[in-house]
């Protein structure tokens, strides 16, 4: 996922990816945890896919002057 296609959408788009993402991540979570993970590198992409959804919505939230969640 690249920062150009998050920008080019809305904060209600944002924060439904960033929802689908966070329940990829407890996914992610409980096959580690179970020992059925195989790709452990899965983890450390959604965790950075994460952190890009929430830099740009701060971002969209510090132009619009702070309103909205980040």
């Amino acid at each position: 996922m690249k920062v150009s296609e998050l920008k080019a959408k809305s904060a209600e788009d944002l924060q439904q990816e960033l929802n689908s993402l966070l329940k990829a991540q407890f996914g992610l979570r409980m096959q580690k945890a179970t020992q059925q993970l195989t790709n452990t590198s899965q983890l450390k992409k959604v965790r950075r896919d994460i952190a890009r959804v929430r830099t740009v919505l701060a971002e969209k939230a510090a132009d619009t002057g702070g309103q909205g969640r980040a």
